[in-house]
């Protein structure tokens, strides 16, 4: 297994820290609203991540965090005049449901940040300790930077964060590179929680550190074998993380770390703060969840991807020859000679395990499809069993192609438009039975143009949407 690896800047040889286990922690959202495309890329990336580790031996221990707490989420509770808990809890909800509509697999541990402030104010606690943190007299704590002469050497990107900081400008703050680890309690409109340093509430940057630290974290030189996210954490925050672990327990705090690219919009990147959100909702209106994963999965997971609708089509056509091959597939049996075997699992797990080579692994499926087409149409039904394992093992691995293969050529179609069509087809069979060709003739030109194809089988007449 191989994975590009953020800090060397180079595709590595992934080897775990304990043999055949891997400890993965990725970012998760900030409940304060809805997700949008850019999320979804990144939980469906690092899904895969999690399911070529599984298929390649390795048991994983998977661990996504919800931020429970931040500025977002106050303010959103102040103009929906209504409780922290409320906005959290609907938004956390929102996120599992989409994620679920997505195919991706729930995470084994699933921290929040009020769960877990006993953790972070007790690595705050350390690095107060150490004289690495220090409390101004309005109450925050910060960490000073100049203390960790390795600060940079993640993202190596240290001379931009002055721009980039997600902390305010403070006067009482020894250096403006240095970032918040506690906000002590403002008063009326702010959220406070008891703490050994006062009233406040933890930075961002110091619950992913101390979350890995009480859930996931191994003793030695690593915490954790890959940490995950967007591109956009990389710095400040991911290189905050790496600098709080470092300073308090001495420890790196991943061997491995990997990045999605961003998703665009007509260039832009897209998220909340430029207006530019396409919401997974949204999209889950006009998308069934599985069209929509293997849209955002077929570009590799490091590069850019501009969404653009007419992509996502395309995709879809590309998913549908998987469905209709499992529909070619679905009602014939046959005992599998001897001698049944491919190299297709085998050719399309290795691509996928050279850093999630995502369009070799396309390119062996459709390699695959085609040749098992054209075995199916010679009439060669000997490797029927083989051919179904092989699209098993498709869908076990991409999270696609396990709907039925018949109903998903119907998606997007309302109840009342399904009736219609099959009204259609009862009227068509009555003109077969009576040997009026012409007219049943018609009645499939009359579905053609209501963008309906039919088909006659052994089993009877099905319909797709063309």
């Amino acid at each position: 297994m191989k994975i590009y690896d953020s800090h060397k800047k180079e595709k590595v040889q992934f080897e775990s820290i304990i043999p055949n286990e891997a400890r993965i922690y990725v970012c998760g959202p900030t409940v304060y609203d809805d997700s949008h495309l850019g999320h979804a890329r990144s939980a469906i990336v690092f899904d895969l991540l999690r399911r070529v580790l599984r298929e390649n031996g390795y048991k994983v221990t998977f661990v996504k965090n919800f931020t429970d707490i931040d500025d977002k989420i106050i303010n959103k509770a102040m103009q929906n005049n209504c409780s922290i808990e409320e906005i959290t809890q609907t938004y956390t909800q929102r996120y599992l449901n989409e994620m679920e509509a997505l195919g991706v697999l729930r995470a084994d541990i699933e921290p929040k940040a009020t769960e877990n402030l006993e953790s972070m104010c007790a690595m705050i606690q350390i690095l107060l300790d150490k004289g690495i943190a220090y409390q101004t007299p309005n109450g925050d704590i910060y960490l000073s930077v100049n203390k960790d002469k390795e600060y940079g050497s993640l993202s190596g990107r240290i001379a931009e964060l002055e721009s980039q900081s997600r902390v305010q400008n403070s006067e009482q703050k020894h250096d403006n590179k240095d970032f918040a680890l506690w906000k002590s309690y403002k008063g009326i409109g702010d959220i406070g929680y008891d703490s050994p340093f006062g009233k406040g509430r933890p930075g961002w940057h110091i619950e992913c550190s101390a979350m890995i630290k009480a859930h996931l974290a191994l003793q030695g030189e690593y915490a954790i074998d890959i940490h995950g996210g967007g591109a956009d954490l990389l710095f400040p925050h991911h290189e905050n993380e790496a600098s709080q672990t470092r300073c308090a327990d001495g420890q790196h705090l991943a061997k491995y770390w990997m990045h999605n690219g961003f998703v665009t919009i007509n260039g832009e990147k897209m998220a909340k703060s430029l207006g530019n959100s396409f919401f997974i909702k949204d999209a889950l209106l006009n998308y069934d969840g599985e069209i929509l994963r293997f849209y955002l999965l077929s570009t590799h997971y490091r590069a850019g991807l501009n969404f653009a609708e007419e992509d996502l089509l395309a995709s879809k056509k590309r998913l549908d020859r998987l469905y209709r091959l499992k529909k070619r597939l679905v009602s014939l049996k046959s005992k599998d000679s001897t001698n049944a075997q491919d190299t297709f699992q085998k050719e399309f797990l290795e691509a996928l395990s050279d850093d999630l080579n995502i369009s070799k692994a396309l390119s062996v499926l459709d390699d695959f499809i085609t040749t098992a087409n054209e075995q199916l149409d010679s009439k060669q039904n000997d490797k029927i069993s083989l051919m179904k394992e092989n699209l098993n093992f498709v869908s076990k691995i991409l999270g696609i192609g396990a709907k039925d293969c018949f109903k998903y050529f119907q998606l997007g179609i309302s109840e009342a438009f399904k009736a219609e069509i099959e009204d259609l087809i009862n009227k068509r069979a009555e003109f077969k039975k009576a040997k009026d060709f012409q007219n049943a003739d018609k009645i499939r030109e009359e579905l053609r143009q209501k963008g309906i194809e039919i088909m006659d089988t052994p089993e009877g007449c099905i319909w797709e949407k063309i």
